[in-house]
């Protein structure tokens, strides 16, 4: 597999390693907002977008900042607001890219944005909220296509 799909599948694994209960989706045909979000909350890996590289000439070394979208979805609970809910997954999420900033080995660098404000869905007669920010994935590559 290419550096960037396996940055993608490490990212997606550490994001199901963070919330365990939560459905994770993503990078397959599944990528579409699903009709149902599960009791747990639901997770959307995508695959974003490497960008252009920073390149190294000798020996040919190409340089990414990968922005990997992420959706986070959480229905409210009977004391706390979709929005707290969705706080506390992406605190989850927060810690476990602080705990392993290089994933293993594949990336240079891990880090993740700001979310931005949630939004929310009425799936059924139950509101969902829903967040979105981005994991950045900094590696480095000998091709871009490897």
């Amino acid at each position: 597999m290419s550096k960037r799909v396996d940055v993608l599948n490490a990212v997606k694994e550490m994001v199901q390693l963070a919330l365990p209960g939560a459905s994770v989706k993503g990078m397959t045909a599944d990528e579409a907002k699903p009709e149902a979000v599960g009791l747990l909350g639901m997770v959307i890996v995508r695959s974003g977008d490497p960008g252009s590289p920073d390149i190294d000439l000798c020996p040919p070394t190409y340089h990414y900042e990968h922005s990997i979208p992420i959706e986070i979805a959480a229905y409210q609970s009977s004391s706390r607001t979709s929005q707290e809910v969705l706080d506390d997954m992406m605190s989850l999420i927060g810690a476990r890219i602080a705990a392993d900033r290089f994933l293993g080995g594949l990336c240079n660098y891990l880090d993740a944005e700001a979310p931005t404000d949630g939004e929310t869905d009425m799936r059924g007669a139950v509101p969902v909220g829903w967040a979105e920010f981005s994991i950045i994935a900094s590696y480095s590559t000998n091709s871009p296509l490897g």
